[in-house]
């Protein structure tokens, strides 16, 4: 619309085309031109004819430019129609070509890549099988060394002796070492890692059950069997001595026992993290040494118990028991003595103990295997020798009478027991003279003659 058509228009077209325009406010106003306030009813038809000759005004002018410019925009529209007919025909060109090398680049690349991934899988696939197969192989490799070193253990710690068979001790430190690296294997299974599926092949499965498991289970009842054999005393009720080639195999047989369950004790649950915070504690190896210490502590209660009911066998259950503590002595030696092998599976060397002596020392909560075997055997005799004096009798009446006799008696086991056996040096802490150990030859006195009375 020209200017001159603005002037010669009465809409107020500012109005309308203000960004603050209200079409309620607008309609308000036109209803208070037209009518009073204080006029009821009020005449809307007024206003009302207002608005639509303004809109028909309004759509007069709409027309009136339309039929001026029909012509131009008609052009207008012809000449934006026709460029973007030339725009789509070059597009389409482009997409064209576009598709085009999308073909020749999907049969250039795409298939390739396709066929390579394929490739890729098969590959990978192989190499898993090859790595598998290797894992087996070494798996069936152990199992086959671990069937050689058991055959070569032969009678050792065998509970029945065959006469003339072979046996070597050392093979059960190696045969310790061999189960240690399965173990090292079977526990690596996640994946990416060397054994991982291993648990799936079923001759793996064979070979734990058939070989590995029951060949475990040999080593460690040969190991204990050895220990329980322990015995290096020159104390006797017969004549016979050990000689000096009885005594360096016993020491070797046990040492051989030693390290094998030390070897062979769990080291589960250990990392770098926490290594040095923990006390690692080899349980085979302790467990099997303390059921010797409860052994010997047993049959020295019993046979004692027995003896002071009938004093005539006094003498010889003495000599017993003194040549059992002589054992522990000689143990305890043996055991200051060795140093421990590098356990494959501890996560620091600090956490390794200084020898073996240490760790039972530690669960015994005590600095002596003698001193600790005499106090508790006390312990225990305390409670029999009241047994014997409340049940009354010959047994009773007779040990009263030969109380004196008694006591030396027991101080000179205490003494006897006390002292280091022959080839073997006895630690710097216990090289004791004889009255240096009255502390517990007064326990063990006082155990006896106690319940006695005056």
């Amino acid at each position: 619309m020209t200017s001159a058509d603005e002037e010669n228009s009465y809409i107020d077209y500012e109005t309308f085309l203000s960004p603050t325009f209200s079409p309620s406010s607008f309609a308000n106003s036109l209803v208070l031109g037209t009518n009073n306030p204080t006029d009821t009813p009020l005449d809307l038809s007024t206003p009302l004819s207002r608005v639509l000759f303004d809109a028909q005004e309004i759509n007069t002018h709409i027309d009136t430019l339309t039929t001026k410019s029909a012509l131009p925009l008609l052009s207008h529209t012809q000449d934006q129609t026709e460029s973007s007919q030339r725009i789509v025909q070059e597009i389409d060109s482009q997409v064209a070509s576009l598709n085009d090398g999308f073909k020749r680049l999907e049969k250039e690349v795409l298939v390739r890549y396709e066929t390579a991934e394929e490739v890729q899988t098969v590959a990978s696939r192989l190499w898993e099988t090859v790595r598998l197969g290797r894992v087996v192989a070494r798996c069936l490799q152990l199992g086959r060394q671990l069937e050689i070193q058991l055959s070569e253990i032969g009678n050792t710690g065998a509970p029945v002796k065959v006469p003339g068979a072979k046996e070597d001790h050392k093979a059960l430190v190696r045969c310790s070492n061999t189960l240690l690296n399965i173990r090292e294997l079977f526990q690596k299974s996640g994946p990416g890692e060397e054994g991982h599926g291993l648990e799936r092949i079923e001759v793996v499965r064979t070979l734990q059950t058939s070989i590995i498991n029951p060949a475990e289970r040999v080593v460690l009842s040969r190991s204990q069997q050895l220990i329980r054999e322990f015995s290096m005393s020159n104390l006797s009720s017969s004549s016979n001595t050990s000689t000096y080639a009885q005594t360096r195999d016993t020491k070797e047989r046990t040492d051989s026992a030693l390290k094998t369950l030390y070897l062979l004790s769990s080291a589960s649950g250990l990392n770098s993290k926490n290594a040095k915070k923990l006390n690692w504690e080899p349980d085979l190896l302790v467990q099997s040494l303390q059921d010797y210490l409860r052994t010997a502590l047993t049959s020295s209660l019993a046979s004692l118990s027995r003896a002071l009911a009938t004093l005539p066998t006094l003498d010889r259950t003495l000599l017993e028991v003194s040549a059992r503590c002589q054992n522990l002595l000689a143990l305890e030696s043996l055991l200051a003595s060795i140093q421990p092998p590098a356990h494959p599976n501890l996560p620091s060397d600090d956490m390794a103990p200084a020898n073996f002596l240490q760790p039972l020392l530690t669960s015994l909560e005590t600095g002596s295997l003698p001193s600790y075997f005499w106090r508790t055997l006390a312990g225990g005799l305390t409670t029999k020798v009241q047994e014997i004096i409340n049940k009354g009798g010959v047994s009773a009446r007779t040990l009263r009478s030969n109380r004196n006799s008694v006591r030396d008696a027991i101080r000179e086991c205490v003494v006897k027991g006390s002292r280091a056996p022959a080839g073997i040096t006895a630690l710097k802490g216990e090289k004791k003279a004889d009255a240096s150990w009255e502390r517990e030859v007064a326990v063990m006195v006082g155990s006896v003659m106690g319940p006695l009375g005056r």
